[in-house]
């Protein structure tokens, strides 16, 4: 039903059978916007939702038969954009739609040249500086996605916050102070090109050494 009205309205579906097989898609195929059932029958929906989120923010509605706002409430949590109730009606499903893939800018597709020899690729799980790759785990990388993307500029803690943990994370500020320390030794080797900076109170930038103009620059993000 949902993806034959998703088509009248001129959006090109693909579906999954499973969230292993539909966390494959999203990497190759880098859709505008996921629809995530979330009563999946042989997985957690969760897992499968907090694993899409160590690597993209590509925005997420949510599709379940639960009314407690619990489950709500752990969807958004988790990175989920949105949480619509069954039944609804197809009115209310394009409306979230619209809603959701206005509310986030288009990223960029495939290898990402932040400045001068550093290279991310959230689709490989590949960061190398020049030909030496940097190891970290998926929320490192992450973290460090973020930063690279607004290399120079002040990230505030409560904008890393909403994009590791999603929207409803404040009480995440702790974790994200421990990741970053996580983070900062992992870049010990490379210290002298890339370094994290406490920024006060108000959050955190990195500073890259290299002379290239950044390819990618962002305003500061809030």
């Amino acid at each position: 039903m949902v993806r034959t009205l998703l088509e009248l309205q001129g959006y090109k579906v693909l579906e999954a059978e499973s969230g292993a097989s539909g966390l494959k898609q999203a990497v190759e195929s880098k859709p505008d916007v996921i629809i995530l059932e979330w009563e999946l029958p042989e997985e957690s929906s969760l897992s499968v939702l907090q694993s899409l989120r160590e690597w993209s923010q590509t925005p997420v509605l949510v599709l379940s038969e639960q009314t407690d706002s619990d489950a709500k409430v752990t969807a958004l949590d988790n990175g989920a954009g949105d949480y619509l109730t069954k039944p609804f009606s197809s009115a209310e499903l394009l409306a979230r739609l619209r809603v959701l893939q206005r509310a986030v800018p288009n990223e960029p597709d495939g290898p990402l040249l932040i400045e001068g020899d550093l290279v991310v690729n959230l689709a490989t799980h590949k960061i190398t500086l020049g030909e030496q790759p940097i190891e970290l785990t998926r929320k490192e990388e992450a973290l460090f996605y973020v930063l690279a993307r607004y290399a120079g500029k002040v990230v505030t803690r409560a904008h890393l916050v909403r994009s590791l943990w999603g929207i409803h994370s404040a009480e995440r500020l702790h974790d994200l102070q421990v990741l970053v320390a996580h983070l900062r030794k992992k870049l010990e080797p490379f210290s002298k090109e890339l370094l994290i900076k406490t920024e006060g109170s108000l959050g955190y930038s990195l500073s890259l050494s290299m002379h290239k103009k950044s390819a990618l620059a962002p305003a500061n993000p809030a």
